[in-house]
């Protein structure tokens, strides 16, 4: 994320700090108490060198202007890399959020889903808020695993003549899905155990027939917890750095996509929506995130019913009452009566 990093310096961070934090006040007095503490404390990070520009990538190269010299925190502080990828990871990750899915609602999603028994009154609205309060304390339990690549404790690296032998740097996309696939499926399975559910995972299930706004609205350490695989891959294994910006961003339009009620794959092999469907819908299945080869090792997989691929009968009324009769029996298992009383509740709201 170096490179990310660099780009929002140059255009944002340079200016912002340097205003925020200027070195004419690093005379300490006129600094507010942590900044004192946190330059104090950097020889424990190693960062007490002098800022000298060096390019994050051999691709790019953005000459720093004369604001990157001109704060207290210069680009290579440890609390300004922290403080900048919560910012980067918060605002870009709403941007994209609302940009890919409001996109999705707009060209793609099946507006008759408004009128399914299991769609809740303003679930959007609800969705919306859920994925908004979510993203600041998931940026902040993110922001430190940036912060260690930044600082050259993972194995990322830049130009193919980089890499560790001859076409890695295409076989890391597959080994990147497989590794992230396996572990978010068992980090998933084990967000349905009773003892974790009903904390961090259910506020997620609220969302049956799911709308594109659902992709982020979820507890945030739930969506936190399903990130990690991500970021621990490029502390284990090897990992381009522009493939690594382009992977981010794959996961998060991916994440929009398998909640967008579009069932194009009707794969055996593809996790894609009609299979997180039967997820929101039947609770125990699909818990991978891009393929269904887990599911099938571990025994969860569901096959998406035929219907869905139909659009004739994909929201028909029949289709609709099969699926609410049976996920019905399994909500009344899974999350008891309570909840059983509560999705009636909200549904004879809906109807009034």
């Amino acid at each position: 994320m170096d490179i990310i990093l660099e780009l929002w310096d140059t255009f944002v961070g340079d200016r912002l700090y340097s205003a925020l934090l200027p070195t004419s006040l690093s005379a300490s007095a006129g600094l507010p108490a942590f900044v004192n503490v946190a330059n104090s404390t950097l020889s424990l990070f190693g960062a007490t060198e002098p800022f000298v520009y060096e390019p994050a990538t051999q691709l790019i190269h953005l000459e720093p202007s004369k604001y990157a010299y001109l704060s207290a925190w210069p680009r290579n502080n440890i609390y300004r890399q922290f403080t900048s990828f919560f910012l980067i990871t918060w605002i870009f990750g709403l941007l994209v959020y609302f940009i890919v899915a409001t996109a999705s609602y707009v060209f793609i999603w099946d507006k008759t889903t408004y009128n399914h028994p299991k769609f809740l009154k303003g679930q959007i609205k609800l969705e919306m808020k859920q994925a908004m309060s979510a993203m600041p304390p998931m940026a902040l339990l993110t922001a430190p695993f940036f912060v260690l690549e930044v600082r050259g404790y993972a194995k990322l690296y830049d130009s193919v003549s980089d890499e560790p032998f001859p076409y890695y740097s295409i076989l890391q996309i597959p080994l990147f899905i497989l590794f992230t696939d396996f572990f978010i499926y068992w980090i998933h399975r084990g967000l349905h155990h009773p003892m974790v559910y009903r904390t961090l995972h259910k506020p997620h299930h609220k969302w049956i027939m799911p709308s594109p706004f659902a992709s982020h609205a979820f507890h945030p350490l739930d969506g936190w917890s399903q990130s990690v695989p991500y970021h621990v891959f490029p502390f284990i294994f090897p990992l381009q750095k522009l493939a690594y910006v382009f992977l981010f961003a794959f996961i998060n339009l991916w994440t929009v996509f398998i909640h967008d009620g579009e069932y194009v794959a009707n794969s055996p092999v593809v996790n894609g929506a009609a299979c997180h469907t039967m997820h929101h819908l039947y609770f125990n299945y699909n818990y991978g995130q891009f393929t269904t080869l887990w599911d099938r090792l571990g025994g969860s997989y569901r096959k998406p019913n035929e219907e869905l691929f139909r659009r004739e009968t994909k929201m028909s009324q029949k289709e609709w009452q099969r699926q609410s009769k049976e996920m019905e029996t399994i909500l009344k298992n899974v999350e008891g009566d309570d909840d059983r009383t509560y999705m009636a509740s909200e549904n004879k709201k809906k109807n009034l």
